[in-house]
């Protein structure tokens, strides 16, 4: 194996986590009394941490009076149901197995809150994935390369043996800014064109063509 380590994004790579994300948003904007948005626009908003998710989500983003508000709903609501729809992609469990039997150590590194990244990593992955680092105060988040560093530190894995695998544009940007090869996926919230327009080099549309390229 060239690879020794595969670090993972998490919403549109491992999990499919659009429709209970959808339905939190609508849950404080209708607290709120503002219109909510359809699946397709709240998977455009993703991919730089919830706060940013809720920034566009409200109308007027930070500005709004209510922003603070609504911000408190999401995340409640959200703790509360983010395993209602979620769900992996198909062949991700089995892609995670087989890593595991090659003796590939595997991490996740997600923008979503670290308290919903290690849940949704226990119970959906258990002991498939040795690390799960989310968005935390004190730490710079994706594109920063620093939670890639501490998972691979946490998984005892030199920089030299990762690969990053990831779905959208703020993935490229990680894995470079990390100096580490970026494998993106289209199967996740960002189309293969676009992937390809923010510099994508390796595209595979299924998990199972990971192995390729280990």
């Amino acid at each position: 194996m060239k690879f020794k380590a595969a670090v993972f994004d998490l919403d549109g790579t491992l999990l499919d986590t659009l429709d209970d994300l959808t339905d939190s948003v609508n849950h404080a904007l209708s607290q709120c009394g503002y219109p909510v948005h359809t699946r397709d626009e709240v998977c455009s908003f993703v991919g730089n941490g919830i706060k940013n998710l809720m920034k566009k989500a409200v109308p007027d983003g930070e500005n709004d009076p209510l922003f603070e508000k609504a911000f408190s709903l999401f995340k409640e609501h959200y703790a509360e149901n983010c395993l209602n729809k979620t769900a992996p992609y198909t062949g991700i469990m089995d892609m995670l197995k087989k890593l595991k039997e090659l003796n590939v150590k595997t991490a996740i590194v997600s923008n979503k809150a670290d308290f919903a990244v290690k849940s949704l990593a226990d119970d959906f992955f258990g002991g498939l994935v040795l690390s799960a680092i989310g968005e935390r105060e004190g730490t710079a988040r994706k594109p920063a390369p620093d939670t890639v560093y501490l998972a691979l530190k946490e998984i005892g894995a030199d920089i030299s043996e990762a690969v990053y695998i990831g779905d959208s544009d703020v993935d490229i940007k990680t894995a470079a800014n990390a100096g580490i090869p970026c494998i993106s996926v289209s199967w996740g919230f960002r189309s293969r064109e676009f992937l390809l327009e923010h510099g994508a080099e390796i595209i595979i549309d299924s998990p199972d063509e990971l192995f390729e390229y280990l």
